[in-house]
C-alpha cells in the first residue's frame, strides 16, 4: 500500500504542473528542487517537512520572481530563502536542526566499520567541528561531502564559482585540520575538485 500524501497547509499549492508559471522558474525549481530537499532533510530528519519547507521557499521565490532573477545572483538569494523556511519550519515543529545528529548516524563509514563506536565518535566530533564552521563553508563542505554533489554542482547551487566552492573547501579542511590538531598537507585540498 502507498502512503497517503500528507495535507498542505491552507492557501498552500503544489508547485509542479501549474499552468501560468514562467519557463525559467519551472527550469529552476526541477534545477534545485531535489538538491533543496535533500539538504533540509539532512536538518529536519523528515522527508515530508524537508519537501514542506523546499515548496514553501519555491512559492516565496515565485511570488517575488521578477525581484529574484533582478538579485546579483538568484541562486544564491534562493539559497537563502531555502535556509531560513528549513529553520522556520523547524522551529514551528518545536525542533531545531539537527544536522550532527543525522549526519552522524548515518554515514556509511558507520555502517561498515570494524568498531562502530570509535568511527561513532570520531564522526560525531568531525560533525560537530563541520557544524561550527561558518556559514558558507558548512554549507560547501555539507553539498559536497555529505550529499556528494560536484564542485559544479555545489556552485550552481549556492551561486558561487567553481573556484569559489574549491577555496572554501581548502579553507574549512584547514580550520578542520586545526581542530583536530592534524598538520596533513595541502595535497589533500587540490583533489577535492
Amino acid at each position: 500500500m502507498s502512503e497517503e500524501p500528507r495535507p498542505r497547509p491552507s492557501g498552500v499549492t503544489a508547485l509542479p504542473g501549474l499552468p501560468g508559471l514562467p519557463a525559467d522558474f519551472r527550469a529552476f525549481h526541477q534545477l534545485y528542487r531535489g538538491r533543496y530537499v535533500q539538504w533540509a532533510e539532512l536538518h529536519l530528519r523528515s522527508r515530508a517537512d524537508a519537501e514542506e519547507a523546499v515548496d514553501h521557499a519555491f512559492e516565496q521565490l515565485i511570488r517575488t520572481w521578477p525581484d529574484v532573477l533582478a538579485q546579483p545572483v538568484p541562486e544564491a538569494y534562493a539559497w537563502k530563502v531555502v535556509k531560513n523556511r528549513t529553520v522556520d519550519l523547524a522551529r514551528a515543529r518545536g525542533r531545531r536542526p539537527v544536522l550532527v545528529d543525522v549526519a552522524a548516524f548515518e554515514t556509511a563509514a558507520l555502517r561498515d566499520a570494524i568498531d562502530p563506536i570509535g568511527e561513532l565518535v570520531e564522526s560525531l566530533a568531525l560533525y560537530q567541528a563541520v557544524a561550527a564552521l561558518p556559514d558558507r563553508q558548512r554549507d560547501v563542505m555539507v553539498l559536497r561531502f555529505s550529499l556528494g554533489l560536484s564542485t559544479r554542482e555545489t556552485a550552481g547551487t549556492l551561486g558561487i564559482t567553481e573556484a569559489g566552492v574549491r577555496s572554501t573547501v581548502r579553507h574549512a579542511r584547514r580550520r578542520l585540520r586545526q581542530t583536530f590538531g592534524s598538520e596533513e598537507g595541502e595535497d589533500d585540498d587540490r583533489r577535492t575538485g
